[in-house]
């Protein structure tokens, strides 16, 4: 069962602030870990689920895994709504696929990025998966971001797999160029991502260079570790930053909120006192 996201094109491009989303990696936790850290993140402010990651994980452990979170969100928002202070609303975040490829899909997923790996030198990342998936995911009826996807430097294993031509930190004028044509291509959303579990994260002049564009909601990802991380990305111009690794190397719910509540004080402007 959905979550009650509405539409979620709308939520991801909404612009609202900066916002946080979590990476679940299905290969990397069950799915009972899976639900509790979403339970977790959602609690402490994160406003979208991303669910996928490793190339090579089944689908049958993708719908398991959206599916436990599914319903872990649903049985909060219920608990919410028979409590008077209860905030049901704050349970409807959206979970949403972030596919290796067409075999790791979900019809329990709220939606997913559509995307093209715009800098792989495969022609499976351009287009053939999204070609295999088109017809299931029009079959399951969930909704579509169109995103372009945008490998930098050092790029780790999704860079290895996608034959990522990688951005170097000083490209900018190839980001501007990549930007650009996402746009012309009518995608509405852009990821700039640096690997997961990159010892740095996007050079904020990256960032910086695809804001210039109009239209486009910026989502940055890798190496986002602290709340001085987050907060350049954020002060470049990104409207979502994505963590996962972080995540996966909390050990228990304390150790994991205090991690989450580090990151998402990024989002919020610092004093200068």
């Amino acid at each position: 069962m959905r979550s009650e996201h509405g539409d979620v094109l709308a939520h991801v491009t909404a612009k609202v602030g900066p916002r946080h989303a979590l990476l679940i990696d299905p290969g990397k936790q069950d799915v009972e870990l899976a639900a509790r850290r979403a339970l977790v993140a959602v609690e402490r402010g994160t406003r979208l689920i991303l669910v996928g990651g490793s190339t090579d994980t089944p689908d049958n452990v993708v719908h398991a895994t959206c599916t436990a979170i599914q319903d872990a969100l649903d049985l909060a928002a219920m608990a919410a709504s028979q409590n008077p202070e209860g905030d049901e609303g704050k349970w409807h975040v959206p979970v949403v696929l972030f596919p290796g490829g067409a075999h790791a899909l979900s019809p329990a997923a709220d939606g997913i990025l559509f995307m093209m790996l715009m800098n792989s030198t495969d022609p499976r990342f351009l287009v053939s998966e999204q070609v295999r998936g088109a017809p299931y995911i029009a079959q399951f009826g969930i909704d579509t971001v169109p995103t372009g996807y945008l490998v930098m430097a050092p790029g780790g294993e999704v860079g290895r797999v996608g034959q990522a031509d990688l951005v170097m930190p000083e490209d900018v004028g190839r980001v501007k160029a990549n930007a650009l044509t996402a746009s012309m291509y009518g995608f509405r959303l852009l990821y700039l991502e640096a690997g997961s579990g990159a010892d740095a994260p996007v050079n904020p002049a990256l960032i910086r260079a695809a804001r210039d564009v109009d239209g486009l909601t910026l989502m940055v990802g890798g190496g986002l570790r602290d709340a001085a991380s987050v907060q350049h990305a954020v002060e470049a111009g990104a409207d979502w930053v994505v963590t996962g690794t972080l995540i996966e190397e909390t050990g228990d719910t304390a150790a994991l909120t205090q991690a989450l509540d580090d990151v998402l004080s990024g989002l919020r402007p610092q004093s200068s006192s």
